[in-house]
């Protein structure tokens, strides 16, 4: 965590997770993002651009942030998440700049999708 030049952007994200090889086979599967493992209770997630973690040390639960994360085809990334056991919550729409939808991951986080297209 923490890279110099990067004051003020977001730099990691952690998710508590009920199951990390239920959450390693979504996001790959979903995403395409690779894995670090630290023991079976810490794994490190890298999605080519973000660093951040899922963890089994702390409570499983929706809420927190908002994390969007950027997509070229949002229809297949939709398929994609959907393929890989997330349920769209938030039909894909557009607002000034994109369009975007919002879907559950397994253990119940809200996260969105976003594209310029």
């Amino acid at each position: 965590m923490g890279n110099k030049g990067n004051d003020g952007r977001i730099d990691y994200v952690e998710f508590n997770v009920a199951d990390i090889a239920a959450s390693k086979a979504f996001y790959g599967g979903a995403f395409g993002w690779t894995f670090t493992d630290y023991g079976p209770e810490y794994c490190e997630f890298q999605d080519g651009r973000l660093t951040g973690g899922f963890t089994t040390t702390g409570p499983v639960g929706s809420g927190g942030p908002l994390v969007i994360i950027y997509a070229d085809d949002l229809e297949q990334t939709q398929a994609r998440v959907e393929k890989a056991g997330g349920k769209i919550v938030k039909p894909i729409f557009s607002f000034p700049g994109g369009r975007r939808f919002h879907f559950a991951d397994p253990d119940g986080y809200e996260l969105a999708v976003w594209s310029q297209q």
